[in-house]
């Protein structure tokens, strides 16, 4: 038995032109939500990593000054 499949069986799916389109229009669609979303995450974890630095720096500087 060989590993590969035979596509040469399966017809290729023909689109119309209208099913080329709306299907490009969920690919776009799709990218910009991943991209909204890749941003916001982004966001989320600078602004919490600036949070945390400036919360270090205050502990570190509390240290520096009970010494």
């Amino acid at each position: 038995m060989s590993m590969q499949e035979d596509y040469s069986v399966r017809s290729p799916k023909i689109l119309t032109p209208e099913q080329r389109k709306a299907r490009e229009a969920a690919r776009r669609a799709d990218a910009e939500l991943a991209m909204r979303e890749h941003e916001a995450a982004r966001k989320a974890f600078y602004e919490n990593r600036e949070r945390l630095k400036a919360l270090r720096l205050a502990r570190e500087q509390a240290a520096q000054g009970a010494s």
